[in-house]
């Protein structure tokens, strides 16, 4: 997992996104049950024990020490505390049972929908703020792609340019990784090669590939020229005295073009001393050069320590408020699709949920070691929106369970039975706890095994 302040930093990413996240959802359950009269008798981000908490007119809010969930105690309603002792007294006037069944199904969507909103809003401000920038598939097809393993399993060679999948046109290189298109039933891409129109077909689960966030760079990427970027200290680079902006020429007098061609060339003297023909700038714009050859260090893992900048046209597209409007609004619910069709996926057999779900150390790795703010909000919208989408999943003791039960009364007229809600809260519990014991266990499988 990394070093102690790479976990802490990991870690505290995760509790601040779980804490909004949780603190809006129980607050649309809250604020709803008090819109509606309702007495609310606690408030809680995180589970017992209680770290803090105070008393403001009916309600105590407090913080658990548990960080991963949160609730919220609205009187007469049977929930995850099981208090039914109340339950068997004449329903008051301010409690959840005595309260018409319309305003009880908005109650228990009250959490869904802030989450939803949440998670719009997000998105929106991200899209306002940074609007877009990538590669276009015009830009990338000048030389293609080149695979990595998961690439050349699928069927991908190097040179080959990708122009549609499932048939459709694409404008950014990101779309080849795209869960939508990819979750698909019977998806594929169209590449040329060699002058000639080829279908790679791309099996139904293939979306497992990228369940780990390092597998990105082992399906395809641009063929490109590049210069030296970021260079880490203490690297074999740095000692040598590398500079951001050379250009890579030859490794031991071995010419190349592009960037997969050096990184290969690397690993061929692995844990070896190299000589590098590099052209330096000597202007700001970088029009002049002068020729020199360094020695560097190779790692035994084929790295000398830098970062590379790609030498491809970019592609930025700013959006007005207005505009960022239905983008980021498509963006948000794009997530709830990409969760949908997984699902869907998962029960048919075609996906594995042992490689497909992840519990909170895989989100922890994917929020990094270093506190990025704009990747810290993209990923806490995104899951406001998965907790959107699991909470309506039609389980007892999750809201969607409450739900279907409320519109099976409006429907019907005819609201089951205490003991039966009772007995139905259980089994869910029972569901929920298991299902979290196999995500946190499969968690360390993935991670450790």
């Amino acid at each position: 997992m990394g070093s102690t302040l790479d976990i802490i930093v990991m870690v505290g990413q995760l509790i601040l996104a779980l804490s909004i996240l949780v603190g809006v959802h129980e607050g649309g359950h809250m604020l709803a049950a008090k819109l509606f009269g309702m007495r609310v008798e606690q408030f809680s981000i995180g589970f017992p024990p209680k770290i803090f908490g105070f008393k403001y007119g009916e309600t105590v809010y407090s913080i658990g020490a548990i960080p991963l969930g949160g609730f919220v105690k609205i009187s007469g309603m049977i929930d995850e505390s099981l208090d039914t002792k109340t339950m068997e007294e004449e329903p008051k006037s301010w409690e959840f049972r005595s309260k018409p069944a319309w305003q009880r199904l908005i109650v228990m969507l009250g959490g869904i929908i802030v989450n939803v909103i949440t998670g719009i809003i997000i998105f929106i401000f991200l899209t306002y703020s940074l609007g877009e920038t990538y590669y276009s598939m015009s830009e990338v097809n000048k030389l293609g792609v080149v695979p990595g393993p998961i690439g050349i399993e699928l069927g991908f060679k190097t040179g080959d340019k990708i122009i549609a999948i499932n048939g459709e046109v694409f404008e950014s290189f990101y779309d080849v990784r795209d869960p939508n298109r990819l979750l698909e039933s019977n998806s594929y891409y169209t590449v040329i090669r060699d002058g000639e129109k080829i279908e790679i077909p791309i099996p139904a689960n293939f979306i497992e590939n990228f369940s780990r966030q390092e597998s990105d760079d082992l399906f395809v990427e641009e063929i490109f020229e590049f210069m030296v970027g970021n260079i880490s200290k203490n690297s074999g680079a740095k000692k040598a005295g590398l500079k951001e902006g050379d250009r890579i020429e030859k490794i031991d007098g071995k010419s190349f073009d592009y960037f997969h061609e050096f990184r290969a060339e690397l690993a061929n003297h692995a844990g070896q001393t190299v000589a590098l023909d590099i052209k330096r700038p000597t202007d700001k714009e970088m029009t002049q050069f002068t020729d020199e050859q360094i020695n560097v260090e190779v790692g035994e893992d084929s790295f000398i320590g830098i970062q590379v900048i790609k030498l491809l046209e970019i592609t930025r597209v700013q959006y007005s408020f207005l505009e960022s409007i239905p983008k980021g609004t498509e963006r948000a619910f794009s997530v709830v699709w990409v969760n949908i069709k997984a699902f869907g996926k998962m029960f048919s057999g075609d996906l594995s949920p042992t490689k497909s779900l992840r519990g909170p150390l895989g989100i922890m790795k994917v929020f990094g070691v270093t506190w990025d703010w704009m990747r810290f909000w993209t990923l806490t919208g995104l899951i406001s929106m998965v907790l959107a989408f699991m909470n309506l999943l039609p389980i007892p003791a999750l809201d969607g369970g409450h739900v279907v039960f409320l519109v099976y009364e409006i429907v019907s007229g005819r609201k089951p039975s205490d003991k039966f809600l009772e007995n139905a809260q259980k089994v869910g519990m029972i569901l929920l706890l298991g299902l979290m014991v196999f995500v946190f266990f499969n968690d360390i499988i993935q991670e450790f095994f």
